[in-house]
């Protein structure tokens, strides 16, 4: 017996012995690893906590806006708020709702008068209670739901100070624990002028890889690093019960970009392109409004036939790809004649004839040709002939040295004007070849070259400037808050591509084209009240080698002849007319109504609606014949001025009247129906003819006599 317990008694001892002994080894394990963590291996584990708990997380700087020249917005990004209402929310309490549900519902009926408040108070009260009836019922699988407990508030978004005023409402002015508020905050890029100069101002979007907001086209791509600023750093850290992050390296907003696009005149010059291109069915049309003395870009359209709507929408910008310019381009060719001194007295005669051979083909000016014609008369009628054979003089022997001429005078250089996809003039370089001879003609006279319109307004701006080569350019100042204004001066290609002699010698010929007698441009162009002055230009769309029957139509000028102010190009394609009766016209019309807006140093025949004290800047032109455009605009930004336009009044049949309108209204009203309209005198229309409800063909003229004439 006392045997068998000294057994058992070893036995207890040895399955002590064997835990206690795991318990050590454990022990001592923990205790190493321990050792090991704090000790050996600290560093490599605190390098691993670092990048947990203060991982460093990039943070979005606040994109900078783009203004028009006066300081209204064209572009810039706004908070809007998703505002919702959590009904399961525990420290909403019933008394306290039924009590605040009459006031908060009279507030909401002044914020949003699409209900009254009796019928704000029923729809909450019933949406509240198909809430909570629906999260009491019991779904297939058992368990309780309790879906769409976020009660959608509005069913718009809303903006900062909307945000802002209703969280002054009764019960919505309480702590967010209280009643149950639920807010989902979106920046968005807005535009307030809609699609004005669309494509030039351009579009942003979420970058593939980093998830950053940046530019994609227009001026939005090619600023984007000065629009986009500098992302900051927050660090994740660790506290008692909670991961919070704290800013170590703050974002730097974006600068604020003011570019040269002036509000009235983009709206003058986009109304004018569309209603051009929908009268003659062209394909798309492009069309820029520049300062002389600047090269300050003050209007830029681009539009294009979207085929499904049968609209005309902001397209591909057209002002900066290179097209055929057709006989726009014989104007710099003779600058090159006139510079080289190839030509220095334009009213001396050449002889042209209807037909030329040169290098093996045939050049023709049939059926207008004349056995001679003087260089004034060249510009003047269009003559290929004249203009391939005043250049051939001084470059036939070396066909290259003409493309090297222009160089010189800084045609090639780019100007870094802000309009993304810029792409400078191609002349192919030219041997001294058959072939090479012909090509140099046909350059000559807007063939066998691409020129950018862009290029080729700039070059018109200069013969306008006194030979001045101005830089063109889509902004003019960069802003942000605590940094002074950086202010885009003024610069030039070439201080002078051409002398102020042989400028004004060109304005001469350019003047020929509008008012001569045998002027290309003269049916259409003219006009009694602002004097224009110009080239029209005709390219054929070049297919697989061979030139097909549509064409592309230029004018490009500038005006008023007088003390040019303005210069502008309008190229279409695909139009059912000539290069004056679309683009032409379209340049016409644009001085017509600055004119009448008095943008070209007169008096204006209409006074703008004056600002209310304390306004902000925003201009009338924010008026919209969309009553919902209007309110959402004034949503947005918080102010008072926008209104809703009223349509002209019109007759069933025949001339529309136009009597009691001023004269804007009445070219609109007028050029709408397919007439042609002459005025005398500024102010409000007294008298019409032919009258109004007369018969009428399209391109007839109407003669309108205004208050003060």
């Amino acid at each position: 017996m006392a045997m068998k317990q000294h057994t058992n008694k070893r036995h207890i001892l040895v399955r002590y012995a064997i835990v206690v002994g795991f318990m050590l080894a454990f022990s001592t394990m923990i205790v190493w690893n321990l050792f090991k963590t704090t000790a050996v291996q600290a560093n490599l584990w605190n390098a691993k906590a670092n990048e947990v708990l203060m991982k460093n997380v990039p943070i979005e700087p606040e994109r900078g806006q783009l203004l028009a020249d006066d300081g209204s917005v064209l572009a810039a990004n706004l908070q809007f708020y998703v505002v919702r209402i959590d009904w399961f929310t525990e420290g909403i309490k019933d008394s306290v709702f039924m009590k605040e549900i009459g006031p908060l519902c009279d507030s909401l009926a002044k914020f949003d008068d699409s209900m009254t408040a009796q019928q704000w108070r029923k729809k909450i009260l019933e949406d509240r209670k198909n809430i909570l009836d629906a999260a009491e019922k019991t779904d297939s699988t058992g368990k309780k739901g309790r879906m769409n407990r976020a009660y959608k508030l509005f069913p718009r978004m809303l903006t900062h100070n909307e945000y802002k005023r209703i969280r002054q409402f009764p019960f919505l002015c309480l702590p967010k624990n209280k009643n149950g508020l639920v807010t989902e905050k979106h920046n968005r890029r807005i535009k307030p002028y809609g699609n004005m100069a669309g494509r030039s101002i351009g579009s942003v979007g979420q970058d593939s890889i980093s998830s950053s907001e940046h530019g994609r086209s227009g001026l939005e791509m090619a600023l984007d690093s000065l629009l986009y600023g500098k992302p900051g750093i927050a660090q994740s850290l660790q506290l008692t019960n909670s991961i919070i992050k704290a800013e170590s390296v703050p974002a730097v907003k974006g600068y604020d970009i003011t570019t040269t696009i002036n509000v009235q005149l983009q709206d003058i010059v986009e109304n004018e392109l569309n209603n051009m291109c929908i009268e003659t069915g062209a394909r798309w049309g492009t069309c820029v409004l520049m300062e002389v003395a600047t090269g300050e870009i003050k209007a830029i359209s681009n539009l294009e036939l979207d085929e499904e709507s049968g609209l005309y929408v902001e397209g591909r910008n057209h002002a900066v790809l290179a097209y055929e310019p057709g006989s726009v381009v014989k104007t710099i060719s003779m600058m090159v004649a006139l510079e080289d001194g190839i030509v220095t007295d334009i009213n001396a005669p050449i002889q042209t004839g209807s037909d030329w051979m040169y290098a093996g083909r045939n050049i023709s000016d049939r059926p207008h040709g004349a056995a001679t014609r003087t260089p004034r008369e060249i510009i003047e009628t269009s003559s290929n002939i004249g203009m391939a054979k005043l250049i051939v003089k001084d470059y036939g022997h070396n066909p290259g040295g003409f493309r090297q001429r222009l160089e010189q005078m800084g045609f090639f250089e780019p100007f870094h004007s802000g309009i993304a996809g810029e792409t400078p003039p191609n002349y192919p370089k030219l041997g001294n070849k058959n072939w090479d001879k012909l090509s140099l003609t046909r350059q000559a006279y807007g063939y066998a070259t691409t020129i950018p319109p862009l290029y080729t307004l700039a070059m018109y701006n200069a013969i306008a400037n006194d030979g001045k080569f101005v830089r063109p350019h889509l902004f003019k100042k960069l802003s942000r808050e605590g940094e002074p204004d950086s202010i885009i001066p003024v610069t030039y290609i070439r201080d002078q591509v051409c002398s102020p002699e042989n400028a004004r010698k060109l304005r001469t010929m350019l003047y020929d084209v509008v008012w001569g007698s045998h002027g290309t441009a003269r049916h259409w162009v003219r006009d009694s009240v602002v004097k224009i002055a110009g080239k029209t230009g005709t390219a054929y769309i070049n297919a697989k080698g061979q030139y097909g029957t549509q064409k592309r139509l230029a004018f490009c000028g500038f005006f008023p002849f007088e003390k040019p102010k303005y210069s502008c190009i309008v190229l279409m394609l695909g139009a059912d007319r000539g290069a004056g009766a679309c683009s032409g016209m379209v340049m016409r019309n644009i001085a017509r109504k600055m004119y009448a807006r008095g943008l070209l140093g007169n008096e204006p025949d209409f006074a703008l609606e004056k600002p209310k004290a304390g306004a902000k800047p925003y201009p009338t032109l924010f008026a919209s014949k969309n009553e919902k455009a209007v309110k959402y605009i004034q949503h947005a930004f918080n102010i008072k001025s926008a209104h809703r336009y009223a349509s002209p009044s019109k007759v069933e049949k025949g001339v529309p009247n136009v009597i009691g309108l001023n004269v804007r209204d009445a070219i609109n009203v007028l050029e709408s129906a397919g007439l042609i309209v002459n005025f005398t005198g500024s102010g409000m229309v007294t008298s019409q003819n032919p009258a109004a409800g007369s018969a009428y063909n399209r391109g007839q003229r109407v003669n309108l006599r205004l208050k003060n004439s």
